[in-house]
């Protein structure tokens, strides 16, 4: 039977807008150098992920033939490709992650490239359940990204972006745990404002809070992220017309940021995972952990230090490591990025 030929996207004017539009960029095995292009020019392609300072965490991890491995947070899957590549054909790696829907696209692209079960082995789980990813074997080396993979936040239907309209949802796992939407429904509005400091520092929190319960109040819905967007937009109307475009912005991202951390649990699962991090490591194991804003990262600060203080980790960085100005260039999406470690005593 003669497959049927299928016509690429159209789209108005010279450049693809939207993301279903982006076919070249959704198709980077195909579209090699159109997607190296766009990475040079500092973007991320959309459907894909550039993985943050693989070099330091390659360095901090010190990864040898023949260990055992386990990444947290499988995401894309380019963290993990170093990984196999350092091992050389010889050890073993285990990789977690609650997204059905990219986790079985990273599995896909990472077989393709040679790495199966015999070196890695992919479970659907969260990475607050560390120690059940592998009974009885203990791991020499730990990485875990925390932050929200680049195909999740570019696809409108995940929700997670405010730049194009879809549902309002921020699951990780879409098949666990309520959207976002309803989140907000049972929130009142001293929780809400208490969810924003909280989960983002948000300084507007209070008139954010307000203006989402005089939606409900007057019967209306925020089904959406462009309506949630909006809402934000109407509650710092009382700002100056010079600052309010970048103050309604960054008011966005921490909103989506605080909903996002409270829909998904992650400051439960980090507290879990930072729990169980010193029995799943062997002796002289190495961890290291990337954090994206300043919560996440005083608990991983504080954990290490107690650990540290505890002699359960014989080393720990005293100093967060950041991304080069020459990485936050070529991936804006690094530089809230810090990268802190640990060694097993």
């Amino acid at each position: 039977m003669e497959q049927e030929h299928k016509r690429r996207v159209r789209y108005k004017g010279t450049h693809p807008r939207s993301y279903q539009e982006k076919y070249k960029e959704l198709d980077p095995e195909k579209y090699q150098a159109d997607v190296a292009k766009i990475i040079q020019s500092g973007k991320t392609p959309a459907g894909t992920h550039i993985p943050i300072m693989v070099k330091e965490i390659l360095d901090i991890l010190q990864i040898q033939p023949g260990q055992t491995g386990y990444d947290a947070t499988l995401g894309y899957g380019g963290h993990t490709r170093r990984m196999l590549e350092a091992l050389q054909g010889q050890g073993h790696l285990y990789a977690t992650d609650v997204d059905p829907i990219e986790s079985e696209k990273t599995r896909k692209r990472l077989a393709d490239l040679g790495y199966g079960p015999d070196i890695l082995t992919i479970r659907r789980m969260n990475f607050a359940q560390a120690d059940q990813v592998a009974s009885g074997v203990k791991f020499d080396f730990v990485l875990a990204d925390l932050g929200v993979s680049s195909m999740q936040i570019d696809n409108p239907e995940r929700g997670f972006t405010f730049k194009f309209d879809g549902p309002l949802d921020l699951r990780l796992d879409p098949s666990s745990g309520v959207p976002a939407a309803q989140r907000l429904r049972e929130l009142d509005r001293e929780e809400l404002t208490a969810l924003l400091v909280e989960n983002a520092d948000e300084p507007y929190a209070e008139a954010i809070a307000k203006a989402v319960g005089n939606v409900f109040k007057a019967g209306g819905t925020i089904e959406t992220t462009k309506q949630l967007a909006a809402v934000i937009e109407g509650a710092l109307s009382f700002l100056p017309q010079s600052e309010r475009k970048e103050a309604v912005k960054k008011s966005c991202q921490r909103t989506f940021q605080a909903l996002r951390i409270d829909v998904n649990s992650e400051f439960e699962v980090l507290y879990s995972f930072l729990e169980k991090l010193p029995d799943i490591l062997k002796s002289g194991g190495r961890a290291a952990v990337l954090t994206f804003h300043s919560g996440e990262d005083r608990l991983v600060k504080q954990a290490f230090r107690q650990y540290l203080r505890q002699g359960i980790f014989s080393e720990v960085s005293q100093d967060v490591i950041r991304p080069s100005a020459q990485e936050c260039f070529q991936n804006p999406r690094a530089r809230s990025t810090k990268l802190r470690w640990a060694i097993r005593a």
